[in-house]
């Protein structure tokens, strides 16, 4: 039997897997670390926290079992995307790295538009210019810290810095490098017109793989320092959402999943590049060679639901102590007993923002038709129906970019409520599932490490052989043409709406 790793750097934590080679966990450890806010709008870590914490990863998943190291075949990363590691001369990290949540590059994302050119960079990167991708960070730097920026010699991704550690190899892959925005999406190499454009030496960048290809293997310090053997393979990996896409086996046309977390993301894997030239939607290349995968983005998915309970059921949270259970359990109870629609009562789910298809920071939540009659119940099935229409609208986007969304999976916390993933299923009008293996990114990441070490052929196949489907939710007939209904109305309400949030942020 064989054995392999997969450690995925998340923003919280960093969790280590050991999965057999039928994708069967052994043992895992997470170790967390801070987030730095030094002012308001501003996110940081410190790369040498996720290496501890990876390092002691490793070494616990590895003590917990009875697998000797030879066995361990391979390791793949995962990772948080758009971070900003600066490595000098010595290869030590210059500043803390600016995170994927930071917004402090406003100017920036104006600065590249203007020397870019709006077109252009949408036709080269598959996506506008955003305050949270890595290019505006680079800049960032650039403006306000020129020393730093001087001393620069390498410019990495949060994975890419545990990799080099893990290897000294200088590496990333295509799916991650994707949401630094100096990618070229359809040719997926590094575009030299962007770098020029930008003033970013090209030097700087690390060499770009395919997300199954070995780039480099643990070196003898790290073997000693991890219990690991020297020698052992690291495979390019993938960003979050595209090891996610191999954790849930989406990695075929037609394939696709939707996670309710903080945010709501829905994914789809295409064998052809699509680029939606509104910028509605990601493009990014996918951890599968020679394939990309279109992300739609909603700011406040789970958030909603959770801004909700913190606020407004505070009975079902001591309910929920008392009985032994969790709050949403109570909560799915109570909008259960809610007809679609929620007798006439709308929410539109943009408390911070709107990404896809409103791409709008001055957008915020409403509730619509709310009168005497309107209990919390109501109130409460309006927020998870808002929700799933935002996630629709997702949806919408890749159906008329010509994407095939049939298979759907259901993944984060929000898809472990059957309510919630009904509701998906009759509004996607297709099966909406969840797999028997929980482990997502970590999962994703080691499956790519096993096609690397040669274990399986492809990473479809890793996938067919590892990945069950457990829970399927099929549409209900009845009930799509009563979401439809409603979906119609809420569809209406952002655009009749835009003028007034412009206004409201001016108050």
């Amino acid at each position: 039997m064989a054995y392999i790793l997969g450690v995925d750097i998340g923003t919280s934590g960093t969790k280590t897997v050991l999965f057999s080679e039928d994708g069967t966990p052994v043992s895992s450890a997470t170790y967390e670390y801070p987030l730095y806010t030094p002012q308001n709008g501003y996110a940081e870590q410190e790369p040498l926290d996720w290496w501890n914490a990876s390092v002691n990863g490793i070494k616990d998943v590895i003590s917990q079992s009875s697998v000797a190291a030879e066995e361990i075949k391979g390791i793949g990363l995962s990772g948080q995307m758009h971070g900003l590691v600066m490595l000098d001369a010595d290869n030590k990290p210059i500043r803390r790295s600016i995170i994927w949540c930071d917004q402090r590059t406003a100017r920036e994302v104006v600065e590249i538009t203007d020397k870019v050119g709006a077109d252009r960079l949408i036709e080269i990167t598959a996506n506008p210019a955003i305050t949270g991708f890595t290019a505006a960070k680079i800049m960032w730097v650039k403006n306000n810290e020129p020393q730093n920026y001087e001393k620069c010699r390498h410019i990495l991704l949060p994975k890419d810095y545990i990799r080099f550690m893990l290897t000294g190899e200088f590496a990333t892959e295509v799916s991650d490098a994707s949401g630094m925005q100096l990618l070229d999406i359809p040719n997926r190499c590094w575009s030299d017109e962007v770098l020029s454009k930008l003033g970013i030496d090209k030097a700087l960048l690390a060499k770009v793989y395919e997300s199954p290809e070995i780039t480099g293997t643990v070196t003898k310090q790290v073997a000693e320092l991890t219990g690991l053997k020297e020698g052992t393979p690291v495979v390019g990996g993938a960003g979050d959402n595209a090891a996610a896409a191999v954790g849930t086996g989406v990695v075929e046309d037609g394939k696709a999943f939707t996670t309710i977390g903080s945010s709501g993301v829905v994914f789809a894997h295409t064998s052809d590049i699509a680029i939606d030239k509104q910028g509605r939607v990601h493009t990014f290349c996918c951890a599968v060679p020679n394939c990309w995968h279109v992300m739609g983005v909603t700011q406040s998915a789970g958030l909603s639901l959770k801004w909700f309970r913190d606020n407004f059921a505070w009975a079902e949270m001591e309910t929920a102590v008392s009985m032994g259970v969790d709050p949403y359990y109570l909560m799915d109870k109570e909008a259960d007993s809610v007809p679609i629609g929620a007798n006439r009562l709308l929410y539109l789910p943009y408390l911070n923002g709107e990404r896809t298809p409103h791409l709008d920071p001055n957008a915020r939540g409403v509730f619509f038709g709310l009168s005497s009659m309107h209990k919390k119940k109501d109130m409460l099935r309006a927020v998870m129906e808002g929700v799933s229409y935002s996630l629709r609208d997702c949806v919408e986007v890749m159906r008329e970019m010509k994407i095939n969304v049939s298979d759907m999976m259901a993944c984060g916390g929000g898809g472990t409520s059957k309510l919630w993933r009904q509701m998906l299923a009759d509004l996607y009008a297709c099966p909406v599932k969840t797999t028997e293996n929980k482990e997502g990114p970590a999962l994703g990441a080691a499956l790519l490490a096993a096609v690397g070490a040669g274990i399986y052929k492809s990473v479809p196949e890793a996938c067919s052989v590892v990945i069950k489907p457990e829970k399927v939710q099929e549409p209900i007939h009845e009930n799509i043409g009563e979401y439809e209904r409603v979906y119609q109305m809420y569809r209406r309400l952002y655009p009749a709406m835009k003028k007034s949030f412009e206004q409201l942020a001016q108050l």
